[in-house]
This record gives C-alpha cells, structure tokens and sequence, in this order.
C-alpha cells in the first residue's frame, strides 16, 4: 500500500496561497500594516521574524539522526555521486538557469542562486517516505548535508554572488554583500536551531526515552515549520500590498526555473545511482535528496542579508509554493522508473 501525505503536507501549495493572499489583504486594506510591522525591528533584523525563521528551521534538524552519518561510508560510491551531483553540480545549475531565465530581475535572479545552494533537510524525508526509498540511506545524507550546510553555505553563497556573477559578466548589481554577514546570517538562522535541536534530542531521549522523543515529542513541534514558514509569508506579502498587480506573473517567471532545476536534478541523479550499481530504493533516496532544496534556510538568508522586503526573500517563498506539486509527480515518475529499471 502507498503512503499518502499528512493533511499539512498534502495541501502546503494551498496553505502558501493562503497565505500570500491574507497577506497581501493586510497590506492593501489596511495602509499602515508595514510601519507597524517594522516598529518590531531592532537595527535591520525585525525581532519577531527572526523568531519565527529561527523556529521554522529548528524541527527538521531535530529529525535528523547524525549516528546514520558514518554508515554513509559503507556505500563510498554513492557517496561520491552524491556529494558531486548534490553539492558541484546542482548550485552550478541553479546559477546558470537564474541568470538565462532572471537576468532582467536581478533580486530574482540571486534569489534563485541562493536556493540552489544547500539541499533539502526536512522534505526530502516526506518524498522519500512516499516513493518508498531507503530510509537509512536518507538519513544518513541528511545527515551529512546538514553538517555541510552549518560550514559551508556561507562560503558557498559568497562565492556563487561575488565571484561567479562578475566572472560571467554580470556586474552592476552593487550587492555589497561581506562573507561575515552571511556567515553571521548562517550562524543566527541555521547555527542556533542546529544547536538547540542537537541539545534537545540529546537531553530528551536521554531523561524522557527514545519513546517519547518519537511519539510525542516530534509529532508536538513538527507543526512549528509550517506555522512558521506560513508567518514569514503573511508577513512578508502584506509589504507587497501595492504589487498586488505585479506579482502572478513573477511567481510563474520564477517557477519556470525550478521546476527545470528539479526535474534535471532527479533524473541526473536518478540514472547516474543506476549506472554505479545502486537498487531502486538507493536511487530513490540519492535523487530526492539532490532535487529538493532547503528553502527555510534560502528563505531565512535572503531575509538576514537582504531583507523582509526584498526580491530575494519573494523568491524563496515562491521555492515551496512550486516544489510541492513537483516533487510530487516526481514521486509517481519514481514508481514508473521502477517499473521500467528494476523490474519490480
């Protein structure tokens, strides 16, 4: 029998909708919302917010069971593919496929680049569980890529915004952006949760039981992501009450994008685990885990570094409103693969 969706899960494209609506229905009916929205700032970071996206990354990292690290070494050809397809290969083709599709938009476009960035740690799980892959491979990546994201992403989002945009001849954007302040960035919206969920996994199966921690613990704060997710997007529409005309056609500009960089991702990666000798379920766990991407935190960055405000942090919203129904087909394209492939 195949598993379904949580009703949450299941219509997270609606809720997102829902969102944006109410909140652009804030900005346009009641004027003075953004003064009052930003009278909570403290310098340039709005203190409820930075709650909320702080919040909303702290669940999926308390899922995460880093003893599924080192059996990740027992597969090192998996590994390898992964880290290379995953880590190489997709933030290059984020980029390239921001800057073909996004020249014009310039907010859009490094939006975009920062999404491709980091790989999915929470979803990932949820499309997995679904398409029937290996779980404890799963684990293991998500693992691995969190671990990555806490050293790297900062290091990565420099790199990508002030080195590889100029290379390719795209100057002008004046984004001023310094390695420190990501890296503070980082270090606020990914760092606290990371090490908060670490302590509290820790603690909680320790005192309360491996019991407790799965059945009433995790069920208690997994709805915290979404609440949050769903906050930051009212939040962030009601300061676009005035775009109200502007913004359908901007979330189909950069959809287009993203439903290419998924769609590439999962078949790469997909034949590339058949050909080095990987069974339908390591397939499956490698594919989605490089297809998906970690939105909470190209959400939480763009924000950080840029602002509520800004083109980059509409087009991280825009990431979970398009991957939803995405890596859903992609879940049913899984099934027909293995009908094909693995005789099954």
């Amino acid at each position: 029998m195949k598993k379904r969706l949580g009703f949450l899960d299941r219509y997270l494209t609606l809720w997102i909708f829902l969102a944006m609506l109410i909140g652009v229905g804030i900005g346009y009916f009641i004027p003075n919302s953004a003064d009052f929205i930003n009278s909570f700032s403290s310098g340039t970071t709005n203190v409820p917010l930075a709650i909320g996206l702080i919040l909303m990354m702290y669940p999926p990292l308390t899922k995460i069971d880093f003893s599924k690290v080192p059996q990740m070494f027992e597969k090192p050809k998996l590994l390898s593919a992964s880290f290379f397809i995953t880590w190489i290969v997709g933030p290059f083709l984020m980029f390239l496929l921001a800057t073909i599709f996004l020249k014009d938009y310039p907010e859009y476009m490094t939006g975009l680049i920062i999404i491709g960035l980091a790989p999915c740690i929470a979803m990932v799980i949820v499309w997995n569980e679904l398409a029937e892959g290996n779980r404890e491979l799963t684990a293991g990546l998500i693992g691995i890529n969190s671990l990555l994201q806490v050293f790297f992403f900062s290091l990565y989002a420099y790199f990508y915004l002030e080195i590889m945009l100029p290379f390719f001849g795209i100057k002008g954007l004046e984004l001023n952006i310094t390695i420190t302040e990501i890296a503070t960035t980082v270090g606020i919206y990914l760092g606290i949760p990371f090490v908060l969920a670490v302590m509290s996994r820790f603690a909680i199966k320790k005192y309360l039981g491996e019991k407790f921690f799965n059945q009433k613990f995790i069920p208690f704060v997994s709805p915290m992501t979404l609440i949050a997710l769903l906050f930051t997007i009212v939040v962030m529409f009601s300061l676009k009450g005035e775009m109200i005309i502007d913004l359908p056609m901007d979330v189909v500009r950069i959809a287009i994008p993203l439903v290419i960089f998924f769609a590439i991702m999962f078949f790469l990666m997909f034949f590339v685990s058949k050909r080095i000798g990987a069974d339908y379920r390591d397939a499956v766990a490698l594919s989605f885990t490089a297809s998906g991407n970690n939105f909470e935190l190209a959400i939480a960055v763009s924000i950080g570094v840029f602002g509520i405000n800004s083109g980059q942090a509409f087009a991280g919203v825009i990431g979970p409103l398009v991957e939803v129904p995405a890596l859903i087909i992609l879940v049913n394209v899984a099934f027909l693969l293995r009908k094909r492939y693995f005789n099954k």
